[in-house]
């Protein structure tokens, strides 16, 4: 009876130690699959992170688009997309980008300037133009893409290049902008070309950072146009004599 009981007790005893070996594996692959589980949430997470992050700069690009409305009084600039339709004729109708000389190429008219002026100005342009083909064409413009809202930043400034215009800006604010002089900059030098008022050429406008900071200057610390090239040409460079 007293072994019969021992070996009861002996089972009992085997029979738990079993259990909590069976809860200690459970206990650990429930906490393995919690720890697979969070880690997969984490890169989930991550994931979403960056594709938020990427949809955000989509998101902010276009807002920034959206938010320069064209209006019938909108000007025309460099790199900006237009839709141009000639009512009934397809082979005239296309979508064009305004090159960075201000100009556009359609069939029949060639090469014709586009900068500085509004679509109905140029939408009158054209159809003056297409009258010696056709009989009272009918001329639509629409302005799909906004680009021409940038300066550039040219020569002795640290970071040359392209930079959008967002806001007013200033000559001074365009040249910051782009990084500041650098040690070989004529900075009293300044060159701006900005495109005419009829879009026929570029107008060059000087400046002179010491002008414009010590003395009474401020009147050559313009605002800038769309399309404005600013150069800052070097201390070193030879300035030929104009005739």
């Amino acid at each position: 009876m007293g072994g019969s009981l021992s070996r009861t007790s002996l089972t009992v005893a085997g029979i738990m130690s079993i259990l909590r070996s069976m809860s200690l594996s459970v206990i650990f692959l429930v906490a393995g699959g919690m720890f697979i589980a969070i880690t997969s949430a984490v890169a989930q997470d991550k994931d979403a992170m960056r594709q938020l992050q990427v949809s955000s700069k989509a998101v902010s690009g276009a807002a920034d688009k959206a938010l320069l409305t064209v209006t019938p009084e909108y000007i025309i600039g460099p790199e900006d997309i237009l839709e141009i339709t000639v009512w009934k004729n397809a082979d005239l109708s296309k979508q064009v980008q305004v090159r960075p000389d201000g100009r556009i190429s359609l069939p029949l008219l060639g090469d014709i300037s586009a900068v500085a002026k509004t679509p109905v100005q140029l939408t009158e342009e054209i159809s003056t133009g297409l009258k010696s083909f056709m009989e009272s064409p009918t001329i639509s413009i629409l302005v799909k893409e906004v680009n021409s809202y940038q300066i550039y930043v040219l020569g002795e400034v640290n970071k040359p290049g392209k930079y959008p215009l967002k806001s007013k800006t200033t000559l001074l604010q365009g040249i910051t902008v782009a990084g500041g002089f650098t040690s070989m900059a004529a900075r009293n030098k300044i060159v701006i070309f900005r495109f005419s008022k009829d879009g026929e050429g570029l107008t060059k406008l000087k400046a002179s950072y010491d002008d414009i900071v010590v003395r009474d200057g401020s009147s050559q610390n313009m605002e800038l146009k769309p399309g404005d090239q600013i150069v800052v040409p070097s201390e070193t460079m030879v300035v030929l004599p104009t005739r």
